[in-house]
């Protein structure tokens, strides 16, 4: 049996995490095993969605004090072959670019700036929606991020449609959403879903596998939108240090989950989806798929 170690980096907006995985070539079957998995509490969010939209030198210093761990880690595990991508955060700060080259000075990490369009091409490579193809015909997926909620149609196992929202938690937190974004989006989910029928929602993002987690499913199993907003309901009536307590959620989780919850619940509304599944895959493991296909395959 063949083991390979490979490496995962998402620069997200609201946190920064290390997927490695080891990948095992069982006869005709491979199979992807996840060996370690970290976050980092590094929100570039704020930063690069500020009237001044640049990464400020805490987060520059910390981010790199964060890759030069990561680059640690991945010496550790042995990792073959690695790739990081940011999204949204790093890619619109003004000063991104200078930020990535400075990392990559400082810890030999080399970061690529991906479009919202790249990241669902590269989380569709995972294969996470292999099983849900299979048994649905329509589904629509969704991956609510920091900075950006990115849509991807899919009908009889082929993409329809697809498009990036600059709607996020973290543009939410700090009012950033303009009420035409809303509308803009929910215009886009309404002309691209109204000739289908029974759409399941297919939701990616850490605030939905947190909600998946607290409502205690299985993997397989699907909420309902009523669910999902009876718990939006609940949470609300909670400040953002009580919801830390009643629902064991982290700070960094704590005051965007609502947000997100919004951004999903309406998104199944317009799409007149009554359910969603959480596969709770997303870029990291996509990178490490297309890392396989492309030097081992």
């Amino acid at each position: 049996m063949k083991i390979h170690k490979l490496a995962g980096i998402d620069i997200g907006s609201n946190s920064v995490r290390l997927l490695v995985s080891n990948v095992l070539e069982a006869e005709e079957k491979v199979l992807f095993k996840k060996s370690s998995l970290t976050r980092l509490p590094i929100r570039l969010g704020p930063d690069a969605f500020s009237a001044d939209g640049k990464i400020t030198d805490e987060n520059r210093k910390r981010l790199i004090t964060g890759m030069r761990a990561y680059r640690n880690v991945m010496e550790v595990h042995g990792v073959q072959k690695y790739r990081a991508c940011a999204t949204s955060a790093l890619r619109e700060a003004k000063n991104g670019l200078q930020v990535v080259e400075e990392i990559y000075k400082e810890t030999g990490v080399n970061i690529e700036l991906i479009s919202g369009k790249e990241e669902a091409r590269m989380i569709f490579s995972s294969d996470m929606i292999g099983d849900v193809a299979d048994a649905h015909e329509n589904f629509l997926y969704i991956d609510v991020g920091g900075g950006s909620t990115e849509l991807t149609l899919f009908s009889k196992g082929e993409i329809m449609a697809s498009r990036s929202f600059k709607i996020g938690t973290i543009r939410l937190l700090k009012g950033m959403v303009k009420s035409s974004r809303w509308e803009e989006m929910e215009e886009w989910i309404k002309d691209k879903t109204q000739s289908l029928d029974e759409i399941l929602m297919v939701g990616s993002g850490g605030n939905i596998n947190r909600t998946f987690k607290l409502k205690e499913k299985k993997r397989g199993e699907t909420m309902s939108l009523d669910t999902l907003r009876k718990l939006y309901k609940q949470l609300k009536e909670f400040d953002v240090d009580q919801r830390m307590i009643q629902f064991d959620l982290n700070p960094d989780r704590s005051d965007v989950i609502t947000h997100a919850l919004k951004i999903y619940t309406r998104a199944m509304k317009w799409a007149g989806a009554e359910r969603m599944i959480v596969p709770k895959k997303g870029l990291a493991d996509g990178i490490v798929r297309f890392l396989y296909r492309e030097h081992f395959q």
